[in-house]
């Protein structure tokens, strides 16, 4: 079989997903249960939510998705993640870190515990993981995807915390894709106007962010997750590199 065959056939395959239970987790967890993966679902405070999405799935495949509850701030419980999937599917595929803090930081008013807060979930416990996950990984030449931020580009005016740690992200992306390189493939996804912020955003806001991209429209869910499985599924020789799915805005200042 060939290595492009062999990214092709899902059957059975393995994904763990930080924060695999809401928004664009639970799309991502959705369409990959759907072309036939085993799922470990991480989530810290939405256990409700984790048990509907559980529920549905394992209805449709019976013990095919496992629930993971964990703080990734707590850097030595990492590892628990991907021995947990390994005890429950005994092989390890996909590592997406998509489990993300995201609220504004602006200068005067940041704290040291926004700084923690922020870099801890979107860069620090994407690298640990990644380096407890990288034995299992290598073993099956899988992949890691990271979800990225088109602000780790262009900054976000009032979240600099939060932009700095998605630039730590893209630039981590590139470097383990060198440093797990060939077994392991490492590439990212940077949404744009996806999903609104869960904290208030006022309609005029929306609609400029909007404007400011060249379809001048709302992005879905599905379109990251939709990216995430292309690159999971049939880029076999592609890493290294960070997609942006934003409808051009990133081509904007």
């Amino acid at each position: 079989m060939s290595e492009q065959d062999s990214n092709h056939n899902t059957q059975n395959k393995v994904a763990l997903i930080t924060g695999g239970v809401r928004r664009i987790g639970a799309q991502i967890a959705t369409l990959l249960h759907n072309e036939g993966f085993r799922l470990a679902l991480h989530y810290r405070n939405s256990r409700a939510e984790a048990k509907v999405l559980q529920e549905k799935l394992n209805a449709i495949r019976a013990d095919s998705v496992i629930l993971i509850q964990a703080d990734l701030h707590i850097t030595k419980g990492l590892n628990a993640l991907v021995k947990s999937t390994l005890e429950s599917f005994s092989q390890l595929d996909v590592v997406i870190n998509n489990a993300s803090s995201f609220y504004p930081t602006p200068m005067g008013k940041a704290t040291e515990d926004d700084w923690d807060d922020l870099m801890g979930s979107n860069l620090k416990a994407p690298f640990f993981l990644a380096q407890a996950a990288a034995p299992a990984l290598k073993k099956t030449n899988g992949c890691i995807v990271n979800i990225v931020d088109i602000h780790s580009q262009n900054p976000l005016k009032a979240h600099p915390i939060y932009c700095m740690a998605k630039a730590g992200l893209a630039m981590m992306t590139k470097s383990l894709a060198k440093e797990l390189g060939p077994e392991v493939r490492v590439n990212g996804v940077s949404p744009g106007a996806i999903l609104w912020p869960e904290n208030d955003m006022d309609e005029l806001t929306q609609q400029r962010i909007v404007s400011r991209s060249f379809l001048k429209r709302q992005g879905n869910p599905a379109d990251i997750a939709q990216t995430v499985l292309f690159l999971i599924t049939k880029a076999p020789f592609i890493t290294g590199q960070i997609i942006s799915v934003d409808g051009g805005r990133s081509l904007t200042s």
